[in-house]
C-alpha cells in the first residue's frame, strides 16, 4: 500500500474573490493537497465554492464574517469534524479546523488561524486592539493545550501577525516597537508554541539566522529589491509530525501575481 504525502499551503489571500486566478496558478504550479486561507473577506453565502471545486478542491470548510476576516480550508481529501471556533467570546471568522483524511494516510487535524493585527500603539494597557490580539492568542493556546496530546497529528497554519525572530523582520532594531515584533507579541507567540510543543516547519528547514519574509506592504512596488518584509505567516506541526517535515518554503514569486495579495503563501510538504 502506497502511503500519501501531504502538501499544505497557508495563504492570506486578502479577498478570495480577487485571487481565484492566482489560486488556479498556485494549484497548477505546486499541486497542494490542502490550502488554508485567511482574510477571505467573504461570508458563507459569498464564498466561491464552485470556483474552488473546479480547481480540484472537492472538500471545503469556510468560516466567513462579512466583508473582512474569514478563514477556510480547501482540500482534495475528505474533511471531517469541521469546527468554526469561538475565541475570547467572539465568532469573528478567525479560526477554523477540520480533520483531513487522505487515502492511505493517518488523519491529520488542520487549523487555519487569522490572528488580529493589533492596531498601532505597542502597549496593550492603552490599546484595546492589541489587548484583544494577545487575548486571542492566549485563548488559542489554552485550547490546543486542552484539546490535543503530543502524539496527535496536528498542523497549525495561518497569518499569526507576529514575526518572532530578529531574522523575521527586515530591521530588528527598528521593528522592536512595532506591533508584530514587540516583546508582548513574541511572549504571546511563545506561549502558543509551548501549548503543544509545536515545531515551526519553515525554521526546521531554513536556519533561524536566515532572513525569511512572507509579507510586504503594498507601498513597496519593488518589494523584492527593497526587501522590507516580515514573516507573519506560519505553518507549525505537533511533535507527532515533526519527523514528517520534508520541505518548507515561502512562495515569494506569488507576491508578484496581479492583483496581488500583500502576503506570499507558505508551502510545507509532509512525507508519509
Amino acid at each position: 500500500m502506497t502511503k500519501t504525502a501531504l502538501r499544505i499551503v497557508s495563504w492570506n489571500v486578502n479577498s478570495i474573490r480577487k485571487r481565484i486566478g492566482q489560486l488556479e496558478k498556485l494549484t497548477d504550479a505546486h499541486a497542494p493537497d490542502v490550502i488554508c486561507l485567511q482574510e477571505t473577506k467573504a461570508n458563507d453565502t459569498a464564498f466561491p465554492f464552485e470556483a474552488m471545486r473546479a480547481l480540484g478542491f472537492a472538500h471545503i470548510a469556510a468560516y466567513g464574517y462579512g466583508g473582512y476576516n474569514g478563514v477556510a480550508i480547501l482540500s482534495k481529501h475528505p474533511l471531517k469534524d469541521v469546527v468554526c471556533h469561538t475565541r475570547r467570546g467572539k465568532r469573528d471568522g478567525r479560526h477554523i479546523s477540520a480533520v483531513v483524511r487522505a487515502k492511505n494516510a493517518p488523519p491529520v487535524s488542520v487549523h487555519s488561524l487569522y490572528v488580529p493585527a493589533g492596531g498601532e500603539a505597542p502597549d496593550p494597557r492603552i490599546n484595546s486592539k492589541f489587548a484583544d490580539k494577545l487575548s486571542f492568542i492566549d485563548c488559542a493556546a489554552d485550547y490546543f493545550a486542552a484539546e490535543y496530546g503530543f502524539r496527535d497529528a496536528v498542523v497549525l497554519t495561518g497569518d499569526l501577525n507576529i514575526a518572532p525572530l530578529p531574522s523575521d523582520v527586515w530591521d530588528h532594531h527598528k521593528m522592536q516597537k512595532r506591533i508584530g515584533h514587540t516583546d508582548y507579541d513574541i511572549a504571546a507567540l511563545d506561549r502558543l508554541k509551548r501549548s503543544l510543543n509545536w515545531t515551526d516547519a519553515v525554521r526546521e528547514i531554513i536556519p533561524p539566522d536566515d532572513p525569511v519574509f512572507t509579507w510586504w506592504s503594498y507601498r513597496q512596488s519593488e518589494f523584492k529589491v527593497d526587501s522590507k518584509g516580515w514573516r507573519l505567516d506560519h505553518i507549525w506541526v505537533s511533535p507527532g509530525l515533526k519527523g514528517s517535515i520534508q520541505s518548507a518554503e515561502v512562495l515569494v514569486d506569488v507576491r508578484h501575481w496581479t492583483p496581488a495579495s500583500d502576503h506570499a503563501p507558505v508551502l510545507v510538504k509532509l512525507k508519509p
